[in-house]
């Protein structure tokens, strides 16, 4: 350790590990939206079928969410830097395989293993992140940047998918995060220095980690089935079964063992609770926008994968400024929730614009409106909600408190495209069966209905964002951060007792 660590002062270097931290982050995000437009030239040139060209998006979503408690405690037991880098280096090579792909096995391996690294790079640069960052207003601009790349690279990722795949080719989508790993692992390994005291050196609960995986990968794999299978049918019934009944198991094991996968403390938090479970149900909302509005510009209105792309980016645009001007200018003056809640409900009112889609609705009178409401509501409380998800957490604990982060975001993505799907295509069948082709013929009919089942969906998609909202200014209690430092990983070592975790001073 560096005698700056040792004597408990800010690293000088933490901005710029920020920037390779947020690049690291950055590059995950954009992976979750940047092959979806390049897939059908990936299908036709690979051979890929229809019933298995879901795989694609399915392989990565499912090692990313089954593994991210892994990777979680593998970054307290590792160490978060080795790991970051492990992370950044094996997500480059898996990349590389996914870009010279000559056949459907080599190219689904290489997005399973996209995500099984993702899953140990994502917890490690959000808890990187938490014990770098530990006077509160510094804290409050990092996880601003952050919290805006976490929540608006899912937008820019469909841009750059489309200018890669219209002017390149569908490969590019997957070389194109070589640069970007390479770049964040030679920073982090020369910049980043992390104190040996904030590791967890306790044994592996081997158990939890087969029992996480296998239930978070069921769950996330059983919301995948019923947008394809449907809800009642037997795989789909017997993956939400199987997925309860280990994640019980998990809870029941992980109260019992000396030392868990993931200790209780962590989720059990009020606010850290609260924080989960509100930004997993934002998740839900945000990703069924994303999924509509990008069927109606180009199956109804008729865009092209890249002005798909630039239309979300006053989104982009609003939610960086919600993050880092308002949300992280404001954190350090009012209460979490007083953030959160607001942000929350103007994203429900975003959305409740956006039910007033109709087959001829205007770019700048329906849609940018709704999309800028959205940005400024998800930038305002994404901020606070991934500050407070680690703010007080015990630097062992660092890791896998991240990982939860990620969880909650990954099983809503699921559950959002899944659910929200469900319901949009159930709406469009049952307008369809209900009205005859008028003046227009079966071809406005069918983007009558189309539109239809999708306003239909965001209708639930306000009504989650509004409990979401709920929860947030009901469950978390925290007062206003103070100006003194939070737990740093120099205050506490691996041998504290768990009910002597560091906590954020507050005032209420």
């Amino acid at each position: 350790m560096s005698a700056t660590a040792k004597a408990g002062l800010p690293d000088p270097r933490r901005w710029k590990a920020l920037v390779f931290i947020s690049l690291a982050q950055l590059m995950v995000v954009l992976d979750s939206t940047i092959v979806n437009i390049a897939l059908p030239s990936a299908q036709h040139d690979l051979g890929i079928s229809d019933a298995n060209k879901q795989w694609v998006i399915t392989a990565y979503a499912l090692a990313f969410g089954g593994l991210l408690l892994f990777g979680g405690r593998i970054a307290d037991l590792w160490g978060r830097k080795r790991t970051f880098v492990t992370g950044l280096t094996g997500f480059a090579l898996a990349s590389a395989i996914g870009g010279v792909a000559g056949n459907e096995a080599m190219l689904l391996g290489s997005r399973a293993a996209q995500g099984a690294f993702g899953a140990l790079l994502a917890p490690a640069a959000l808890s990187l992140l938490a014990v770098t960052f530990t006077d509160a207003k510094e804290r409050a601009k990092a996880f601003g940047v952050f919290g805006a790349i976490a929540g608006g690279g899912g937008a820019v990722g469909l841009l750059l998918g489309g200018v890669l795949t219209e002017y390149l080719n569908w490969r590019w989508t997957f070389f194109a995060n070589i640069p970007f790993a390479v770049i964040a692992a030679l920073g982090a390994y020369f910049v980043i220095r992390e104190p040996a005291e904030g590791r967890n050196r306790s044994p592996l609960d081997i158990p939890g980690v087969v029992l996480s995986t296998l239930g978070l990968v069921s769950l996330v794999y059983g919301f995948t089935r019923a947008e394809t299978a449907g809800w009642s049918a037997a795989s789909t019934i017997g993956l939400f079964v199987a997925a309860v009944v280990l994640l019980a198991a998990f809870g029941l094991v992980e109260s019992k063992v000396r030392t868990p996968l993931l200790p209780m403390r962590v989720v059990t938090d009020r606010n850290r609770g609260g924080t989960y479970l509100s930004l997993g149900l934002a998740i839900i909302g945000l990703f069924g926008v994303f999924l509509f509005l990008t069927y109606y510009l180009q199956v109804v209105q008729g865009y092209s994968a890249i002005r798909t792309g630039f239309a979300f980016l006053p989104m982009v645009t609003a939610f960086v400024v919600g993050s880092t001007q308002i949300g992280a200018r404001l954190v350090n003056r009012l209460p979490a929730r007083a953030l959160m809640a607001p942000g929350f409900a103007l994203a429900a009112v975003a959305m409740l614009l956006l039910t007033r889609l109709g087959v001829g609705s205007s770019y700048p009178g329906v849609i940018l409106p709704g999309l800028v409401l959205l940005g400024l509501g998800m930038g305002t409380a994404f901020m606070p909600a991934m500050s407070l998800a680690t703010t007080g957490v015990q630097p062992r604990d660092a890791g896998v408190a991240s990982a939860m982060v990620n969880t909650s975001q990954q099983v809503g993505g699921a559950i959002g495209t899944a659910l929200l799907n469900t319901i949009a295509a159930s709406a469009t069948t049952g307008y369809l069966a209900t009205h005859a082709a008028g003046a227009g013929g079966a071809k406005l009919l069918q983007a009558r209905s189309l539109v239809h089942g999708y306003t239909h969906a965001i209708w639930w998609a306000v009504a989650i964002e509004a409990v979401a909202a709920l929860i947030a200014l009901t469950f978390v209690t925290a007062g206003r951060p103070s100006t003194v430092r939070v737990a740093s990983s120099t205050d506490t070592d691996a041998t504290s007792e768990p009910d002597q975790a560091p906590v954020p001073v507050v005032l209420h």
